[in-house]
């Protein structure tokens, strides 16, 4: 007689032709931004047969280009991307962050919190300004960063004492990785409004930011970066503040033009 099926162990289901295109779509970054057939398939570890039918697909539905004697990521993505709440909030954001940027001489981010990590949607940097990891589209683990802590202090802290992972990610020996370190952290940075890090996503690179708050929610936080030899001192401070109360208030009065399904939480 044949043993019945334990059904508390159900095998995992395959991999869904959908899930592989976002496993190839993937395989392209900042540094890869053109790659070909046999790079796409060691990328993304799959066949090349698999990688070559789904590029024919992709092709029709706009979703990569062809470039030469590789491939590209097609406009369509960024079509889709421009039209997010993420994406409408930046576009609110760009001035006032240009006009930062310009002032400060300063590297200027403007990031969103997704889960424990913060997801970069724009930058604005000097020619001559030092690399960094941070970038439109990056995704950096939000204790790590000041940008980071400054979305993750408008969290409700006793979830977050019980569901940060523990110990958190480290990017240098500086990062705070203890989560009653960090929370302890959040709660000053809650009550200051201001958030700070130096050496802890980057040796060398330091940053100080805000929240974007709409009624009590962090919908997106901003960022100065700065060496960290230096200060970002209190005019910088100020001014990140100011920008940060501008970029508010303008999305609160945009609640008022039927985009109130956007705000305040999810962007």
């Amino acid at each position: 007689m044949n043993a019945s099926p334990d059904h508390g162990t159900r095998a995992p289901e395959p991999p869904s032709i959908l899930s592989k295109a976002f496993e190839l779509l993937r395989a392209f970054n900042s540094n890869e931004r053109v790659m070909t057939l046999s790079e796409l398939s060691r990328a993304s570890g799959l066949p090349k047969s698999t990688v070559h039918r789904l590029i024919a697909r992709l092709i029709d539905l706009d979703a990569i280009e062809q470039h030469r004697s590789g491939y590209k990521l097609g406009l369509g993505l960024l079509e889709l991307g421009a039209t997010t709440p993420a994406a409408g909030m930046r576009d609110v954001a760009m001035p006032y962050l240009a006009a930062l940027h310009r002032w400060s001489g300063q590297t200027v981010h403007l990031a969103v919190l997704r889960r424990y990590d913060v997801v970069y949607l724009e930058k604005l940097a000097r020619a001559d300004s030092p690399s960094s990891l941070s970038g439109v589209g990056a995704r950096l683990p939000a204790n790590c960063t000041a940008i980071g802590k400054a979305l993750l202090a408008w969290e409700n802290l006793e979830d977050l004492e019980a569901f940060l992972p523990s110990p958190m990610p480290m990017m240098t020996p500086h990062s705070i990785t203890g989560v009653d370190e960090l929370v302890t952290e959040l709660r000053t940075v809650r009550t200051v409004g201001m958030a700070h890090e130096r050496n802890e996503a980057q040796l060398g690179l330091a940053c100080v930011a805000t929240p974007l708050v709409v009624h009590e929610f962090a919908v997106g936080a901003i960022s100065v970066a700065h060496r960290a030899d230096t200060e970002a001192g209190q005019k910088i401070e100020h001014a990140l503040h100011e920008t940060a109360v501008q970029i508010a208030k303008e999305i609160r009065e945009g609640l008022t033009h039927g985009r109130s399904h956007w705000f305040p939480r999810e962007v």
